[in-house]
């Protein structure tokens, strides 16, 4: 009866190390693993019988065998690797201990955890956002945002999920800023706007470790109505400067046509002088009839001649 226990207890042994080494990835699964492996074995000791009490007793006649092969299987199971781009932030029974540089870093299981944070510029999509601005025109405005995490531990420790956190924070401010501007600020000044809502999401930020570079207004939409009354208001607005432009170039040349009236009426002979050069560029035209009036003076002057004679 005792050799069956042992063989039940031996082939209870062999196949809990099958499990531990068949495991080919080091993630979480093997921190499991490992931690069941270590209760076992201190369930065994206690129980006083077992596979495990069997291999303490005879620990030195085995050589040692099992010793090295524990401490390679600890070590390949708390190898993590943090990328160039990226910082680890390591936590020791669940505090903080510090920051984890690129390379290959050991967590051990169980008292150690780690977390990964991307330290590259990152870019969030503002979803469309209806606001009202000063002028009472609602309009849907969207933009992008490009941060970059600054301080890896307070994006982990000071807020849950900084992309989340920073998008909220994004649609809010930009909804605010675009309520205190009228609608020509908005359409004339979006660099000015796109600055003013960096500077205020900057400023939420910082205590999250999170640094804005920019922010950048993609669209701001109109409702048609609107638009319809964009285009009437450019539209008389061309008009307006199509007649005031008219009326000054009439202004001038009602101005020049005085001045050369008071020289031609100044000289005596310029005005018969003009009134033949006009009939010359009549004439070049033989199509055209000229009627030629001539003033009532020298009709009488001619009357007078005759009644002389």
């Amino acid at each position: 009866m005792n050799n069956n226990k042992n063989k039940k207890e031996n082939f209870d042994f062999e196949g809990l190390l099958k499990t531990i080494n068949s495991k080919k990835k080091l993630n979480k699964k093997g921190n499991t693993l490992l931690a069941i492996f270590f209760i076992t074995i201190f369930l065994n000791i206690l129980s006083g019988s077992g596979g495990f009490y069997f291999i303490i007793n005879n620990f030195k006649s085995m050589g040692y065998f099992f010793v090295p092969i524990i401490i390679i299987g600890i070590i390949l199971i708390s190898i993590r690797q943090i990328n160039q781009y990226q910082k680890g932030v390591k936590f020791t029974f669940g505090k903080y201990s510090g920051i984890m540089s690129p390379g290959w870093r050991l967590i051990f299981p169980i008292i150690q955890s780690h977390t990964k944070v991307d330290m590259r510029i990152k870019a969030v999509d503002v979803p469309d956002q209806e606001a009202i601005t000063k002028d009472n025109i609602s309009v849907t405005v969207n933009a992008v945002i490009y941060y970059k995490i600054s301080d890896a531990e307070k994006a982990i420790i000071e807020v849950e999920d900084f992309f989340f956190a920073v998008s909220q924070l994004a649609q809010t401010t930009m909804r605010n800023v675009v309520g205190e501007v009228d609608l020509d600020a908005l359409l004339s000044s979006r660099d000015a706007i796109a600055e003013k809502i960096r500077k205020i999401v900057d400023e939420a930020t910082d205590a999250w470790g999170v640094q804005v570079n920019s922010v950048e207004l993609k669209d701001v939409t109109l409702p048609e109505e609107m638009k319809r009354v964009i285009g009437k208001q450019a539209e008389a607005e061309r008009e307006k400067r199509a007649v005031i432009i008219k009326s000054e170039g009439e202004v001038i040349a009602s101005e020049n046509i005085a001045k050369a009236a008071s020289v031609l009426s100044s000289q005596t002979g310029s005005l018969h002088l003009r009134t033949l050069h006009t009939l010359n560029d009549l004439s070049s035209d033989q199509s055209n009839t000229v009627i030629f009036a001539l003033p009532l003076e020298i009709l009488r002057a001619f009357e007078k001649f005759n009644k002389a004679k």
